[in-house]
This record gives C-alpha cells, sequence and structure tokens, in this order.
C-alpha cells in the first residue's frame, strides 16, 4: 500500500521543477470516503481559491453593491435569480434553483475560518481543512477526526497520487481517483505565471512550457473540466448510495483576479453540476438523508480590482445542500457594504465561524458529541449558534 503524504506548500518551492511536478496535480481532487453505519450521509466539497460569495450569492438589494463593482454586477435583466428579495442567485448555477425550492438548498453569507489578514491560499486551506484557528499544530483534517468519535472507520486504500488535508489523519479512509491522466488547472496556472514572471529564465520557460500544443486545452477545456466534476460526483454519489457515509471532495477554479465575469461563471456551473449529479446519482431515498456542505478558504475584495477581478478578502459564502437539511433560505448575518462595514475597508465583515457551520451538519447527520465538535474536531469552535444552521 503506497502512503500518500500531505499536501506540500507550494509557496516554499523556489524552482521550476517542484513547481511543474505540482502542476501535474488533477484538476479535481481524488474523492475520500469513509464507510460508517447508519443511514444518513455527509459530504464536504472544497472549494479551493476563494470563491467570491458576493457574486455566487449577489446581495442586490444593497445600493452600494453597484458602486463597489460596476462591471461585476449581475442584474436580472442578465439572469439573477431572487432568492428572497434582497438576495440572488448567480445565473451560472441555475440548475440549483429547484433544489433551493424544494427546501434542499441554503446558503450562509458572511463566514469564514478564524484566519486573517495573510490572505495565503496554502494557509487559508490548511485551516479550513484542518479545522483550526492558526496553522500551528493540526496536521489532520477535521473529518478524519470526526471518523475519531464514531464507529467502524474503513481500512485505507490509496489508488491515487495525492489525498485532501481533510480527511488525512490516523483513521482509515479510503481514497477513490476517477481518471488517471492529469492536468494543471487554471489557479495553478496564474499561480506560477505570477510567481515566475519577474525571472526572465523561469518566465520563459513558463512560456514555453504553456505553448505545448495541446496544453491550453487541457488546462481550460470546458468539457473536460465539465466532464471532470460530473465523473467526481457520480462515483461520490454511487459509493454513499451503498456502503459509504463520507465524502470529501474539491473544485479548483476560483481565484479570480483577472475576467472574474467569465471565469466565475464557468466554475459556479461546475458547482451546480456537482451538487445536481449527487442528487440524481444517490437517488431519492439516500439523498433525503444526504447534508453536503461545500465552503472555501476565504472570501474576495468586496471591490473589484483594476484587472475586472476581485482580490483576496475574509468573509465569504458557504453553500449547504441536500434533503436533510432545512433549506430555502440565506443565513448569517449581513453587515452591510458600507466603509464603517467593511472588515480593513476592504473585505466583507464575517460575522460567522464556517466551522460552526460544518459542526452543525456532524450534529445532525451522526450525532457528534458538542464536547467532541468543539474540541477534538474543531479546537476552541463557539458552537452558541448551531441551532441556525439545523
Amino acid at each position: 500500500m503506497q502512503t500518500m503524504s500531505d499536501r506540500t506548500n507550494l509557496s516554499r518551492r523556489g524552482f521550476i521543477a517542484s513547481a511543474c511536478c505540482l502542476a501535474a496535480a488533477p484538476v479535481f481532487t481524488p474523492l475520500t470516503f469513509a464507510a460508517m453505519p447508519g443511514d444518513n450521509r455527509f459530504v464536504a466539497i472544497v472549494l479551493r481559491g476563494a470563491m467570491d460569495g458576493l457574486a455566487l450569492v449577489q446581495p442586490y438589494g444593497d445600493p452600494l453593491l453597484k458602486q463597489l463593482r460596476p462591471d461585476l454586477v449581475v442584474g436580472a435583466d442578465a439572469g439573477l435569480l431572487d432568492l428572497d428579495g434582497f438576495f440572488g442567485l448567480h445565473p451560472a448555477a441555475a440548475d440549483l434553483m429547484p433544489l433551493w425550492k424544494a427546501g434542499e438548498l441554503s446558503f450562509v453569507h458572511s463566514v469564514s475560518t478564524p484566519y486573517r489578514n495573510a490572505r495565503s491560499h496554502f494557509d487559508g486551506q490548511d485551516i479550513l481543512e484542518t479545522g483550526g484557528s492558526s496553522t500551528d499544530g493540526l496536521r489532520s483534517g477535521w473529518l478524519n477526526r470526526t471518523l475519531s468519535v464514531m464507529a467502524q472507520p474503513t481500512a485505507a486504500v490509496d489508488v491515487s497520487t495525492s489525498r485532501d488535508l481533510i480527511l488525512a489523519g490516523p483513521n482509515k479512509s479510503e481514497v477513490w481517483s476517477t481518471q488517471s491522466d492529469v492536468t494543471m488547472d487554471g489557479d495553478a496556472l496564474q499561480f506560477l505565471t505570477r510567481l515566475y514572471e519577474n525571472d526572465p529564465v523561469f518566465a520563459t520557460a513558463m512560456a514555453e512550457a504553456v505553448s505545448v500544443d495541446g496544453f491550453s486545452d487541457k488546462l481550460y477545456g470546458d468539457t473536460k473540466r465539465g466532464q471532470g466534476v460530473h465523473d467526481v460526483a457520480r462515483l461520490a454519489g454511487g459509493l454513499l448510495r451503498e456502503q459509504y457515509r463520507v465524502a470529501a471532495f474539491s473544485i479548483s477554479g476560483w481565484d479570480t483576479h483577472i475576467r472574474q465575469a467569465a471565469d466565475f461563471a464557468k466554475a459556479a456551473k461546475q458547482l451546480a453540476l456537482a451538487i445536481t449529479t449527487l442528487k440524481e446519482t444517490l437517488g431519492p431515498e439516500a439523498w433525503s438523508k444526504t447534508a453536503v456542505v461545500a465552503m472555501t478558504e476565504f472570501g474576495r475584495t468586496v471591490r473589484q480590482n483594476g484587472s475586472a477581478g476581485t482580490d483576496h478578502g475574509t468573509g465569504g459564502c458557504c453553500v449547504m445542500a441536500g434533503g436533510a437539511i432545512k433549506g430555502g433560505r440565506v443565513l448569517g448575518r449581513w453587515a452591510g457594504l458600507g466603509d464603517g462595514d467593511l472588515l480593513d475597508g476592504r473585505d466583507l465583515m464575517p460575522t460567522g465561524d464556517v466551522r460552526e457551520v460544518a459542526a452543525a451538519m456532524l450534529y445532525r447527520q451522526f450525532d457528534v458529541p458538542m464536547s467532541a465538535l468543539t474540541s477534538t474536531i474543531f479546537p476552541g469552535l463557539d458552537f452558541s449558534n448551531r441551532s441556525a444552521y439545523l
């Protein structure tokens, strides 16, 4: 059996060979599962790259939005889907509206992990997946630690080249992969381009790599990307329908520093595809006992930047879906978009802890003790607002 190491911090890799090795990571990370007793299911989806919650669930009722994002606001004339008279769903995620109407979809606005200020994808994702309050100490995932307070975790088997940190740790789980060929996703390409742009030698090597015939199609091909997320979600749904009860996978493509209007729409469509494919594959009975939580490492700036995009921020949005949730709600305390309402004058103010959303679903689905949720699983978590998500 091959032993998988935790995800390596790319920021510590200072030479092109290591970066190219990371660039070969799959666009959609391997699925990780745990077999559990009972009928309830839980799925965690990590949205890598910092998903813009203000774009997915747009506060169109706030008059300041248009001033802060003149080129990014999507109006009703462009297909924005009203949710509750104040928030609207991005039209690229329109396939989620039947779930909203059926009470199987909710959103939690203005949430984040305890991570602040540094705005590093690597540190932000580590905190999101370990469930802690900083990058120090924890090296196991919160979903893996959940298995320690539940019965009969399954033996581990690795059949891919990497493992998500969220389910990495001493408790046994299985890793599956939907395909063997690898591609480089848009987030990784943007990072490497920025990393090497001021070094003539590395910049030239990077440009030559990107110019290889067919390389760009593999990076950005919508058909391959769409098929990838469909395959991941279909595999997850099929395994969860049978013996598995816990699953985790990731979707990239959310780092929208430039060309946000087009790139965000592609990513939002893939998120909707993942959730609707899960529902279809699970079938009505299993879906009725399933809770899905999609979360990201941090939000994005309230103001658009000079490249028709947004930069790394703080407060974001979390997605809840499944037949086991109480849907049709936009949850969270909205702080507003005025200068005095923003964090550091630039970010959506986080008014809730995204870890509490995940904890509430674990509590609902598996009756995980509150003492374990606030110590073993999410150390230091204030779980006093749990009823808002149940």
